[in-house]
């Protein structure tokens, strides 16, 4: 039952990650159907974001009313909802209003399911589960430039996405009973006795604010980088549409590869040295996309780098949480940090969609190596802050 149960867990971090990569796939034609500038699609982003940021804050509260289990499904058939109507919109503001369930699904269920698993497995099965996730995100950049090609356009992409989701809603409701085992039922009753932990206590722990902060840096690299990566290769370097919508999936392609990888040796290096290694092949990366050669060859490789380099970063600093803020404050933890992270999502793709709108997209590069910077910063600090760790979880 348990080796099932983390089956089920691997597919619905397939559901989170298939949503992601959409938007930037398909917007350069989306922005076309509804005539809107090229930096609306931060808007959208920042809608999806502001939602997962405050279900992330509840994520605590519906994870001890209603278990993980339940919290996931329900999360991904929202998600499918949201999917299917963003096929239908006939109007860019309908997909704006699509965007607020499509973000309230995705906020609780990444909360709950980040925590359930850096709680009760391995640091391996951390980077594979995440590795899951960049399955689903690199499938559907092709999904999306498969349907551009075709008459169904980029509402069949959504609606195919949506179907995938439909299903996998259906598998995880279908699952319930197998995360009623008896050993996490009891420390869910534990968790649900305890007092929860508010934001305030949560950001006067020791080292919480840097990894709030570098939390912002990461999700608002990895979303600017996938969000623009497509509009990049077209905008300023004359790729055709459908091309660019399939090499944009090469950054999602480096983190699923990178994390598939990263299982193999988490358990022997440690969350901290993945972190710091994969920080620096990021910007190696960025260094790649930003030179101006006038074939894309490296450019488009650069890409696989920086995915690459962000493989390790997410798993590692969630599975890290219980070994370096407790477990008992982990879940309300995880929660604000996924909420920062999306904060990061919120504001730094919008703000490059103003950058690239107002000045010139190919500061592209230049921008992902900032936040970069920033994410080496804070996780040094966080280091310093905390001492060396024990082996078994961050050394």
């Amino acid at each position: 039952m348990f080796s099932l149960l983390l089956v089920i867990i691997y597919i619905a971090f397939i559901s989170l990650g298939l949503p992601d990569s959409l938007l930037g796939s398909a917007w350069p034609v989306i922005r076309d159907t509804f005539g809107v500038p090229l930096s609306f699609a931060g808007i959208v982003s920042m809608i999806i974001a502001g939602g997962t940021i405050f279900s992330s804050l509840m994520s605590e509260r519906l994870t001890r009313k209603l278990g993980t289990g339940l919290v996931t499904a329900i999360s991904v058939g929202m998600t499918a909802a949201a999917l299917f109507g963003f096929s239908a919109s006939n109007s860019f503001v309908i997909i704006c209003l699509w965007a607020i369930p499509f973000g309230l699904g995705a906020g609780a269920v990444d909360a709950a399911l980040n925590n359930y698993v850096a709680l009760y497995y391995a640091s391996r099965h951390m980077s594979w589960l995440h590795c899951f996730w960049g399955v689903g995100a690199s499938i559907s950049p092709y999904i999306m430039g498969y349907f551009l090609g075709t008459q169904f356009g980029w509402r069949g992409g959504y609606r195919t996405v949506s179907a995938i989701q439909i299903f996998l809603t259906i598998a995880l409701f279908a699952s319930l009973q197998l995360w009623k085992n008896k050993k996490r039922e009891r420390d869910r009753s534990d968790n649900v006795s305890a007092k929860p932990l508010s934001i305030t206590q949560a950001v006067r722990i020791r080292g919480v604010p840097f990894i709030l902060i570098a939390f912002f840096g990461y999700c608002g690299l990895e979303t600017t980088a996938g969000l623009w990566a497509s509009s990049y290769l077209v905008e300023y370097r004359g790729v055709n549409v459908e091309t660019a919508a399939m090499f944009a999936s090469l950054f999602y392609l480096g983190i699923t590869f990178g994390r598939f990888l990263n299982g193999f040796v988490a358990d022997k290096f440690g969350d901290r040295k993945l972190i710091r290694f994969g920080v620096i092949v990021a910007m190696i990366g960025v260094i790649m996309v930003g030179i101006p050669f006038e074939t894309d060859t490296i450019a488009l490789a650069g890409l696989i780098v920086i995915g690459l380099g962000c493989a390790p970063v997410y798993p590692s600093i969630i599975h890290a949480t219980p070994s370096n803020f407790g477990k008992d404050n982990s879940q309300a933890i995880i929660g604000i940090q996924m909420a920062s992270a999306y904060t990061g999502t919120t504001f730094m793709p919008p703000l490059f969609g103003l950058i690239a709108n107002t000045v010139n997209i190919g500061l592209y590069p230049l921008y992902l190596a900032l936040l970069v910077v920033l994410i080496l910063a804070m996780t040094e600090t966080l280091n310093r802050v905390l001492g060396f760790p024990k082996k078994s979880s961050a050394t």
